[in-house]
C-alpha cells in the first residue's frame, strides 16, 4: 500500500523547491560556460487595487532557505531521468550535487513599507546561483507581504481595538496557515489561533469554542458551565449558537471570571449593543466582547463608524488570504551582469514591463518624523537620505542580525505611524511620490539606446 506523503518542504533538499524552467536555464548556463557574476532584483510592478503600500515579509525564511539550499541524491536523480536532461553532461549533476549558494544579498528589513518598482531584494551572485534561487523569493516575499499588508488594513481600520488571527482553516494548506499567522502579526495582529505558530514563532495563543462543544451538550448553560469548571481563569464564550441575545444571559451568569463572549454571526452592530446592554445589567464592564464571521477592514470600519461596542476582532478568510487582492505580482529581474572585470546593464524593453538596468537603491525622504518621498537611484548616488537596503548576505553567509518577530511587527507600525494619512486610507487613498534619480534616468537611456542597437543588429 502507498503511504501518503505530507508534501511540507524537503529540508535536506530545498532546491528542488522550484519552477523547472530554473533547472533547465541552469544547466544551459553551465554547458555554456556561462559563470558570470549576474545581478537580479526583486520588485513590485505595480500595487493590487486599493492597496496604497506594501508591507515587506519573508526575509527570514529566504535567508533560511538560501543558506540552506541543497539537492539530494534523490533530486538528482530524478532532474537527471527528466526527457529535457537526457543530453546534459554529468559534470552539471556534479555541480548540483555540491551545489551552495554563495552570493551577495541587499535587502530591505522586514516591517518596512515599500511601493511599487521599489527594489526589495537585489541578488548578486553566478547567474546559475541567482537563477536557481528565483522561484522561492518569489513566493515567499509575495505570499507573506501580501498578507501583512492585509493585516495591516484590518489593524488600521479596527482604531486599536484588538485583531485575532484566526485564519489557519481557511489558509491555502497548513503551511500556508503557518506562514500567514507570521504575516499577520507584522502587520499588526496581536495574536493568533494557529497553534503551531504559537510554538514556534511565539505569538501569543487565543481560542474560545466552536458550536459543536455548545451542541453536545443538553443545552446551552451546561455547555458553559462546563467549559468554565475547566478553563476558569480563561472562560470566553461563544454565544450565538441558538439564541445570541438568551445566550448573552447564559454567559453572564458565570459571574464576574467570564473573560469574555464572542459573536459569529448576525448583525454585530445591533447584537453588540444589545449584549452589552446584558453585561452592564450585570456589573460585568470588564467582560470584552470578540466579534468574527467573514470580517474585513470595511466590514470592521463600517461597525466602528456605528458605534458598535466591540473590543475585539477575530477576522479569518478575508485576512489569511487576502481576499480582495489574493496575488502580489512581485518579479525578479535581471539588471546588470559583470563580464571581463566590467558590469554590463541589462534591460527589457516590452510594452508596459520595461525595466532599469544596474544595481539600485531606494531612497527614503523623513521629514520631522513623516516619510515625504522615495527615489530609486544608484547603488551610493544619495547622500542625506535614508538607503532602505542593507546587505543581509555575503559570500553566500548571514551578515545581518536576524530581528525578533515583535521587532519587526514594530518596525511595520512604526512605518505605518509614519506614513501620512492620505496614503493609508483604505480605499481611494493618494499615490505615494516615488521618483527616479536623474542619474539613474540617464543611465536608463545610454543602455537602452546601447543595447537596442546590439539588439537589432
Amino acid at each position: 500500500m502507498k503511504e501518503p506523503k505530507s508534501l511540507f518542504l524537503p529540508e535536506n533538499s530545498l532546491g528542488i523547491v522550484t519552477d523547472f524552467y530554473q533547472l533547465t536555464m541552469a544547466a544551459g548556463y553551465f554547458e555554456h560556460g556561462m559563470h558570470d557574476i549576474a545581478t537580479f532584483e526583486f520588485y513590485i510592478r505595480h500595487l493590487p487595487e486599493n492597496r496604497s503600500y506594501i508591507i515587506t515579509a519573508g526575509l527570514e525564511q529566504v535567508l533560511h532557505y538560501l543558506t540552506h539550499v541543497r539537492f539530494s541524491p534523490e533530486a538528482l536523480r530524478f532532474i537527471r531521468q527528466q526527457p529535457s536532461f537526457r543530453r546534459v553532461s554529468d559534470d552539471f549533476f556534479e555541480y548540483l550535487k555540491n551545489f551552495t549558494f554563495s552570493g551577495d544579498v541587499f535587502a530591505i528589513p522586514e516591517g518596512t513599507i515599500i511601493f511599487a518598482e521599489e527594489p526589495i531584494i537585489r541578488v548578486t551572485a553566478p547567474v546559475i546561483e541567482a537563477q536557481i534561487i528565483e522561484t522561492y523569493i518569489l513566493s515567499t516575499i509575495n505570499f507573506q507581504s501580501s498578507i501583512a499588508t492585509k493585516a495591516s488594513r484590518v489593524v488600521y481600520a479596527s482604531r486599536g481595538h484588538e485583531v485575532i488571527d484566526f485564519g489557519t482553516r481557511r489558509a491555502h494548506g497548513p503551511q500556508a496557515g503557518v506562514l500567514a499567522a507570521r504575516a499577520c502579526f507584522i502587520g499588526g495582529c496581536k495574536s493568533t489561533s494557529n497553534v503551531f505558530a504559537a510554538y514556534e514563532l511565539g505569538i501569543p495563543t487565543v481560542g474560545t469554542i466552536a458550536h459543536s462543544w455548545v451542541m453536545v451538550f443538553e443545552n446551552e448553560v451546561e455547555s458553559f458551565r462546563k467549559y468554565h469548571e475547566i478553563f476558569p481563569d480563561a472562560t470566553v464564550l461563544l454565544i450565538d449558537t441558538y439564541d445570541t441575545l438568551v445566550g448573552a444571559k447564559h454567559a453572564a451568569a458565570i459571574g464576574e471570571q467570564l473573560k469574555g463572549v464572542r459573536i459569529d454571526s448576525g448583525n454585530l452592530v445591533e447584537l453588540s449593543k444589545e449584549v452589552k446592554k446584558i453585561l452592564t445589567s450585570q456589573r460585568m464592564n470588564h467582560v470584552k466582547i470578540i466579534a468574527s464571521g467573514d470580517l474585513n477592514e470595511e466590514r470592521i470600519d463600517d461597525l466602528l463608524r456605528n458605534e458598535a461596542p466591540i473590543d475585539s476582532f477575530g477576522v479569518g478568510t478575508e485576512m489569511v488570504t487576502s481576499k480582495d487582492a489574493p496575488a502580489l505580482g512581485g518579479i525578479y529581474k535581471l539588471v546588470e551582469q559583470e563580464h571581463g572585470g566590467r558590469p554590463i546593464p541589462k534591460m527589457k524593453f516590452s510594452k508596459g514591463k520595461l525595466t532599469y538596468p544596474y544595481k539600485k537603491q531606494v531612497y527614503r525622504v523623513i521629514d520631522k518624523n513623516n516619510f515625504v518621498e522615495d527615489i530609486i537611484g544608484l547603488e551610493n548616488e544619495m547622500r542625506g537620505t535614508v538607503p532602505l537596503l542593507i546587505q543581509v548576505v555575503k559570500e553566500g553567509k548571514i551578515c545581518y542580525t536576524l530581528p525578533s518577530l515583535e521587532e519587526i511587527q514594530s518596525t511595520a507600525l512604526d512605518n505605518i505611524a509614519k506614513l501620512p494619512e492620505p496614503y493609508k486610507r483604505l480605499k481611494n487613498a493618494e499615490n505615494y511620490p516615488v521618483k527616479k534619480s536623474a542619474v539613474l534616468e540617464a543611465k536608463k537611456r545610454e543602455a537602452e539606446h546601447l543595447l537596442s542597437r546590439i539588439n537589432i543588429s
